[in-house]
């Protein structure tokens, strides 16, 4: 039975397995919220994902959904293929019944094939909004967009006839005070509160690269002046350069918790370029140098290539990422406050912080319409 109709908006959100579908969906759910407070978001992933993690510390109820990734061969996987399929959709047709969904947002992702497929078949159908974050649209993303009432992408030529409207950010990366927060968040990491200062972030483990690269020059940026906050991954620590005094501060720690204070603690970041780095980067106006990763079809290549081309970041190839490219390079740059300067405009430029609010605003109304 479908929830009273009475209640609020119900919107459903769909985005599973990596963090690059998952943290749009949540961010396009706090926007529906502060939108509309009458209104219900409901998050569903699938039990495989990030998403069992991810979304209950963020406040959002999460439905599950079998996966139903696509076989890329032939085999016993492709033969299965349709009873799961079959069997997710029904599971995906409960979710939409038990939310009383008034609209499904979905982000692409295994869990976003049975959630579209249910609100495409529904009596009356449940619209459904599609947003591409990356470069290149996916599968699932590829479906959705026959059957949404509005297709909108991150970046253009993403293989949708979609509206380009950026990647949704999370609240702080969307609404930053960096130079409010530079005093404080130069104390909370130990770094020199007046040196030009380089994040290096290689994702939530750390990436070898990056660390190799960094750990060769560490010392030469502390006696030139520069400071570093170094994200080296949980399993890294015991790795990490130990720099002695007397310079600007080299900082490693595992993790960081608190990425709005390490993007204001920073002047410039090197780093991977996933869709959700890049959208927040943007969003922040940091200057970034951008090392793609060197696996799959180039996808993190392309997610940057805006920023790149519109002069607020570089791009380096895994390849040639070496300590002699980060002093010949990176080294100057940071110490180049003009050059910084007009590279963190052109990234606020470049970027689209209010993208989360923007989906919001296409996801309400196409619910409102559903609901009249």
């Amino acid at each position: 039975m479908s929830a009273p109709r009475t209640e609020g908006l119900s919107v459903v959100v769909v985005g599973g397995g990596t963090a690059g579908h998952i943290e749009p969906a949540l961010a396009v759910g706090e926007a529906v919220m502060d939108l509309d407070p009458t209104a219900r978001v409901t998050a569903v992933g699938t039990p495989r994902g990030l998403e069992t993690e991810l979304v209950p510390r963020r406040g959002f109820p999460l439905e599950l959904v079998d996966p139903v990734p696509m076989p890329r061969r032939v085999g016993g996987d492709l033969v299965r293929l349709p009873v799961r399929l079959i069997r997710a959709v029904r599971g995906a047709r409960d979710v939409l019944r038990r939310t009383g969904a008034d609209v499904v947002v979905g982000f692409g992702g295994y869990a976003c094939v049975p959630v579209y497929l249910a609100a495409a078949a529904t009596r009356g159908r449940v619209p459904i909004v599609v947003h591409e974050a990356n470069a290149r649209a996916g599968i699932a993303n590829r479906l959705g967009a026959r059957f949404a009432v509005a297709t909108l992408a991150a970046v253009s030529d993403s293989g949708l006839d979609a509206r380009v409207v950026g990647n949704p950010v999370k609240r702080p990366a969307a609404t930053p005070d960096r130079a409010g927060l530079r005093a404080e968040a130069r104390a909370f990491f130990g770094l020199d509160p007046s040196a030009p200062t380089v994040l290096v972030v290689g994702g939530s483990q750390g990436a070898r690269s990056l660390n190799a690269a960094m750990a060769g020059v560490a010392e030469e940026f502390s006696r030139a002046g520069v400071g570093v906050l170094h994200a080296v991954g949980p399993k890294n620590v015991a790795d990490a350069p130990r720099v002695p005094g007397g310079g600007a501060a080299y900082v490693a720690v595992p993790y960081l918790d608190r990425m709005d204070l390490a993007y204001a603690a920073a002047d410039l970041i090197l780093c991977r370029s996933g869709a959700i780095t890049v959208a927040e980067v943007s969003a922040v106006g940091l200057p970034a140098v951008f090392v793609p990763l060197p696996h799959g079809n180039g996808e993190q290549a392309l997610n940057a290539r805006d920023l790149v081309a519109g002069g607020a970041a570089m791009l380096v190839d895994d390849a040639e990422l070496t300590p002699g490219f980060l002093r010949s390079e990176v080294l100057p740059l940071a110490l180049d406050p003009d050059r910084l300067h007009t590279m963190s405009a052109a990234a606020v430029r470049g970027g689209s912080r209010d993208a989360a609010e923007v989906v919001a605003r296409i996801a309400l109304d196409a619910a409102g319409k559903a609901r009249s």
